[in-house]
């Protein structure tokens, strides 16, 4: 841009004009030690204010990183990486472990494979490794510009970072371009979910007129009618950017224009940009082009490229305000991306494909010479075709499925209609990637195009495959599609094997019919076999073992070793619905945490290395699942919510991740959030139509409401999911652990006839299967169930061994629950037995799980002991029945006579959060004082 644009930075007239609430805020935040992120659309002034502010703190840090990406460069994976951390290398290394160096240094030199393909872990740990070791020496400012821009690896690693750096001292100081309110809040939240948990969001938004008239008098442009002005405040739509060259373009015009007639000037900063343009050699200009064609354009890139006179045109085009110079490094930067962009559309196309065919020989990277050759290739070339065929193979190896899906598309642009393979079948391969890179709207687009003309069985199938794959969980949406891809198939057993296949994920989901989906899946199989098409075969497989698995049928093992033998295909083999899978879930059920927490870590691994999207949202959620029953409720937390941050990101399985979340949430976090959690489960399970996970997720919402004390609501769910689950055929009572919950809520609701005739219908199916930590969880039921029948000591011989057999098993939580149990039994009794030990051990065991709302319940009890008051009350007072949970357990903490204070350290939250809960319950509960809140306790109604 022009250099009054590159002088904004300093401008303090320019920062406070409309700016300085969001400058203000900003500033605190920092100053606080918290990281900022700007937000708003092109030109709004995000980067103006991110320099400034970087300019302003970074005399106190001991360390300023920065990174600035560009579209074009959004591909190449580890860019942005390269420029944090790349400068710093050599004073980092030394102190990470070897595999985090040699990790490291591998992606940021680009020498030897990609480290994500032997280890994305080290990766991860080495940014977060190196950060810390930055920051020994003092604070760190992390200043990223232009966020949307940044290449996915160096994003996710940056991000994975920064949700743990925790206390460390390091700031981070990005900007997003958000454009326009149907995608501003969605972008900014996903970058504001990467950031550290104490970033604010500060966005920036237009220019009022007033702003605008102050923004022009003070750079000179002073004197303008009134109309005028307002027409700049039109036509640049607030943006500050546009405004200013608006401006600058009318000062510089021979003659005003006349009131009532439009601006003498174009309405777009392309239009203001070609205008400087003209300015340039022809020279010049055909170097810019080049520059604005590439992906990360340097001098020497330039040169490659047959521009001689690349710096001193390169000078000429920046003494325009055209370039920008680039603090970190060599490379020729635009003043504002618009710019490149105007330049290359306003260039004729032979110019453009002049460019690209100079930079397909210029550029290293393989895949980069792939796409400018095809960029400066017109018509169908068999040759180009070819090669961007190639390098969307090698994207694939590399992990990017995404731009794997991107050079397919433009290899089936250049595939001759009669090529081998033909454009079709390279359009369904990209719609694929696009599948595995988590892009179902850009496969389901391409998988319909194709269907619009294509006539041979095979593509046709495959292109159905692709639209049922596309909706995901929703497949009984596309139900239609079903009899076509049939009839497509004709007596093909290849095609008919990938038709069957899906309808046994129809019977499942749709229908919820696991013994149809068991037959379905081996009929697939057979057909696969038959054909020799060892990949459906292998995924039907897969899918026939975890539908018996799930069953509690008696060949699952058998059926996963076949899904085992060789060969297998590799994909298959780490896929979220492959053999790995079944054998894991069939691990869990089987109590083997250990084994099933090293199978799901080696899955994820492969995963994230061949960039599996939608694998590795359902991976994180297998591992989380697998420690919160090993009782690491604070990793499972972090696991729980990771998923579900990346199923939202990705728009994939986000009822299943919500699912899972609530569930770690009511061990180890909010069960408030809990319950919020798993009634959006419920809801997209209902919205899609999703048989499989509807009883999951009601057990996750039984589960919560059990958690947060509401036994009631608790019966009235989990009664539900025994009737979807025996309506099913699921009998194995491992596959969602529910049962337990069920037995123990319809004791406290007083019905102990119908909670032992659930723990005697699971026990017989748990011997049967095998199902010991089951086992154990319904001794601990029933040992409340003979508590209410006065069977003390039976019950407590029945929780003494749960809990011993449960501590056997790994099931770390389970066992805490178990002590608790035996502690509130002591309680009943409290001249047998020392019940604070009993208390203080569970305590002490909710602690090493981290199980803060199962240790709040302890601390509660133990003061309700205490103070005379039951440890739980029999009947809640009917006036609390409409508050949520926190208000439930502070009201009821209120009635004990507890102050503020007193409840703010037994539930382990902050003297405020206290105060407004309790504002909430006034105003539900009509009520207007405590002294209310105890009138309610004593069955009397508030004056």
């Amino acid at each position: 841009m022009p250099r009054d644009f590159a002088d904004a930075a300093g401008s303090r007239s320019d920062l406070v004009i409309g700016r300085e609430e969001s400058f203000g805020a900003a500033r605190e935040q920092l100053t606080r030690g918290g990281s900022v992120l700007l937000h708003g659309p092109a030109g709004i002034g995000k980067s103006t204010v991110l320099r400034a502010l970087a300019a302003e703190y970074a005399p106190t840090a001991h360390t300023v990183l920065r990174c600035s990406a560009t579209e074009s460069e959004s591909h190449l994976p580890f860019l942005a990486l390269a420029d944090l951390l790349g400068l710093v290398l050599d004073e980092v290394s030394p102190a990470l472990p070897a595999a985090q160096r040699t990790a490291l240094e591998s992606a940021l030199t680009g020498r030897g494979e990609s480290t994500l393909q032997r280890d994305g872990l080290a990766l991860r740990l080495a940014v977060l490794s190196a950060l810390r070791a930055l920051a020994v020496a003092g604070p760190v400012l992390v200043v990223a510009d232009d966020l949307q821009w940044l290449d996915p690896a160096s994003a996710e690693l940056l991000g994975f970072a920064a949700r743990r750096l925790g206390d460390t001292p390091v700031r981070l100081l990005c900007a997003v371009r958000t454009e326009g309110p149907e995608t501003e809040d969605a972008e900014y939240d996903r970058q504001l979910r990467a950031s550290p948990p104490d970033t604010r969001a500060v966005r920036l938004g237009p220019l009022t007129r007033a702003q605008v008239s102050t923004l022009l008098d003070g750079r000179g442009y002073a004197g303008l009618h009134r109309s005028t002005v307002r027409d700049i405040h039109r036509t640049s739509g607030g943006n500050p950017l546009f405004a200013l060259e608006l401006g600058r373009a009318l000062a510089e015009s021979p003659a005003a224009p006349r009131p009532g007639e439009p601006l003498p000037v174009p309405t777009s900063l392309r239009a203001l940009v070609l205008s400087r343009l003209e300015m340039l050699s022809d020279e010049a200009r055909r170097t810019l082009l080049v520059a604005s064609a590439g992906a990360r354009p340097t001098p020497a890139l330039l040169h490659a490229a047959g521009r001689e006179n690349a710096e001193t045109e390169t000078a000429q085009a920046a003494a325009l305000g055209l370039l920008a110079p680039d603090p970190e490094g060599p490379t020729v930067r635009f003043a504002h991306p618009l710019i490149s962009a105007a330049l290359y559309a306003e260039a004729p196309a032979p110019e453009r494909r002049a460019a690209h065919a100079a930079l397909s020989t210029a550029a290293s990277d393989p895949i980069e010479r792939a796409r400018h050759l095809a960029l400066a290739t017109t018509g169908t070339d068999p040759r180009v075709a070819a090669r961007l065929a190639q390098a969307a193979a090698l994207a694939r190896d590399r992990g990017a499925p995404s731009v794997a899906a991107s050079l397919g598309l433009l290899a089936a642009r250049h595939t001759p209609a009669d090529g081998t393979p033909g454009p079709d079948e390279r359009r369904l391969t990209a719609a694929e990637d696009a599948i595995t890179a988590g892009e179902q709207d850009l496969a389901r687009d391409v998988a319909r195009e194709v269907l619009t003309r294509a006539t041979a069985p095979g593509e046709r199938v495959r292109a159905w495959m692709a639209v049922i794959e596309a909706a995901g969980q929703a497949i009984g949406e596309v139900d239609a599609v079903f009899p076509q891809a049939l009839a497509d198939a004709g007596d093909d057993p290849r095609l008919l094997a990938l038709v069957h296949y899906q309808l046994a994920w129809r019977s499942l989901v749709v229908q919820g019919d696991f013994a149809q989906g068991r037959e379905e899946a081996a009929h697939a199989a057979r057909l696969a076999a038959r054909a020799g098409d060892r990949r459906t075969e292998l995924l039907a497989l897969a899918f026939q073992a975890q539908s018996e698995t799930l069953m509690g049928h008696p060949d699952a093992p058998a059926t996963i070793q076949r899904a085992l033998q060789e060969p297998q295909d590799p994909r298959v083999a780490c896929h979220h619905n492959g053999a790995g899978s079944s054998r894991f879930r069939w691990l869990v059920m089987s109590d083997r945490l250990a084994e099933a927490r090293s199978t799901v870590t080696a899955l994820l691994r492969e995963v994230r290395r061949r960039g599996m999207a939608e694998s590795e949202v359902h991976y994180l959620r297998f591992l989380a699942e697998t420690e919160l029953h090993s009782g690491h409720c604070g990793r499972a937390l972090e696991l729980s919510r990771e998923s579900l941050t990346l199923a939202r990101d990705a728009g994939l399985g986000e009822g299943a991740g919500a699912m899972q979340a609530a569930l770690a949430e009511a061990a180890g976090g909010d069960p408030d959030r809990a319950l919020e959690l798993a009634r959006e489960a419920v809801r997209r399970a209902e919205g899609d139509g999703d048989a499989v996970y509807l009883s999951r997720a009601l057990a996750a919402l039984g589960h919560a409401h059990l958690a947060a004390g509401d036994a009631a609501a608790a019966v009235r769910v989990l009664r539900r999911v025994r009737e979807l689950e025996a309506g099913a055929g699921i009998t194995d009572p491992a596959r969602g652990r529910w049962q337990g919950d069920l037995a123990e809520a319809l004791v406290r609701t007083g019905e102990p006839a119908e909670a032992m005739d659930v723990i005697e219908v699971t026990r017989a199916h748990a011997l049967r299967l095998g199902r010991q930590s089951v086992l154990a969880v319904l001794d601990r039921s029933e040992a409340l169930v003979r508590a209410a029948r006065g069977e003390h000591r039976a019950a407590v011989a029945r929780l003494t061994s749960a809990r011993e057999r449960l501590a056997g098993l790994g099931f770390g939580l389970e066992e805490a629950r178990a002590v608790f149990a035996l502690a509130e039994l002591h309680a009943e009794r409290p001249g047998r037995s020392p019940e604070s030990a009993s208390y203080d051990e569970a305590a002490r065991l909710f602690r090493r799980c981290r199980a803060l709302p199962w240790l709040r319940r302890v601390e509660a009890a133990v003061a309700a002991r205490a103070a005379g008051a039951p440890a739980v009350p029999a009947v809640e007072p009917d006036g609390l029945a409409g508050l949520a949970a926190m208000e439930r357990q502070v009201a009821s903490l209120v009635m004990e006579g507890a102050t503020n204070r007193e409840i703010a350290a037994r539930l382990f939250v902050s003297v405020k959060t206290v105060e407004a809960t309790l504002t909430r319950v006034y105003r539900k509960l009509g009520i207007r004082s405590r002294v209310d809140i105890v009138r309610l306790a004593a069955g009397r109604r508030p004056d």
